[in-house]
């Protein structure tokens, strides 16, 4: 079996910054619905997997709050357009046959790191759909990344790629195991998680390396050859620690949904009546063509869905 697990937040963002000034005919946006539906139909195009989900943030958990207050506290808030186009998006993703899970007080990278452990006990093949460092830290052989961006294909008429642990390593310098090593010493800027002064990606991998894991370099700072960096290290103690909690995942998180409900079952009639409110002419008639394949003619006409949420209900 193969599982495909899709970072939503990630997603929705970059097909809303990727494509702009898309709107139906009564003025509401709907780029991030159309990216993320034509993006979401690609990859199972591309992977063919038997089972899938969405996995969303819904809040932040209490234990890295606690650690670290200020954690994403310098993120900026979500553009104004986008608030009632994520709603709809969750609300069609089921239609698409796909699971949409989001727990409270809970970041999907740690749902994605829970269903990612429990599928490969079981023996199955994993796919996450991300661009999330942190979950870098899951491949290994039964587990793989992937990606669209160019800088990861291997040709250029290469349209995704899966990055396994050979490709992970080449682009951190270490093994996928211990990029959380060097998060711990780099820290995150995006998350607003503070490193050590002065140490970049390339210096922490370099530093893991050859002392051979974080643990092994802290126990033995006096080996460090810059007294600069030693120093620093040091100094930045505490914060490390600190680091290296936060960037732990909380891969043993209950299922919110079990393995075996995460079957992909697209209720096309119902999809279709959804995007015929954004007004998607081209991707409607895929759409379309796809449900006269898998469905007898009377099945396949659309069905009424609940009218997507005004705006102003939504800010």
């Amino acid at each position: 079996m193969r599982l495909l697990l899709i970072d939503g937040n990630y997603y929705v963002y970059r097909s809303f910054f990727a494509i702009r000034e898309l709107s139906n005919s009564r003025g509401e946006p709907t780029n991030a619905i159309y990216g993320f539906v034509k993006t979401v139909r690609r990859m199972l195009k591309d992977l063919s997997p038997d089972l899938a989900a969405v996995l969303w943030d819904e809040g932040l958990p209490k234990r890295r709050t606690e650690l670290q207050p200020e954690y994403k506290a310098t993120r900026t808030e979500m553009p104004v357009e986008m608030r009632p186009q994520i709603a709809f998006i969750r609300e069609i993703t089921p239609l698409l046959g796909i699971a949409s899970i989001g727990v409270p007080d809970t970041e999907a990278d740690d749902l994605i790191a829970a269903y990612a452990v429990a599928a490969r006990a079981r023996g199955d093949a994993v796919v996450i759909a991300t661009n999330d460092k942190d979950l870098f830290q899951l491949v290994d052989e039964k587990c793989l990344v992937y990606s669209t961006n160019k800088t990861d294909l291997a040709a250029p008429a290469d349209t995704f790629a899966l990055l396994g642990a050979d490709k992970v390593r080449e682009k951190w310098g270490v093994p996928p195991k211990q990029i959380g090593e060097v998060l711990a010493l780099i820290g995150d800027s995006v998350d607003n998680i503070p490193g050590v002064d002065g140490i970049g990606p390339k210096t922490a991998a370099t530093l893991i390396t050859e002392h051979g894991s974080l643990d092994a370099l802290l126990a033995n700072l006096d080996a460090v050859k810059s007294e600069r960096t030693r120093e620093k290290l040091r100094a930045s103690l505490a914060q490390i620690a600190q680091n290296r909690e936060m960037v732990r995942l909380d891969d043993d998180l209950p299922l919110p949904s079990p393995l075996g409900d995460l079957g992909i079952t697209p209720r096309y009639p119902e999809l279709i009546a959804a995007l015929e409110t954004c007004e998607f002419k081209g991707l409607l008639a895929e759409v379309k063509a796809e449900a006269a394949k898998h469905l007898p003619a009377a099945d396949a006409a659309p069905q009424a869905v609940p009218p997507r949420p005004a705006q102003g209900e939504l800010f």
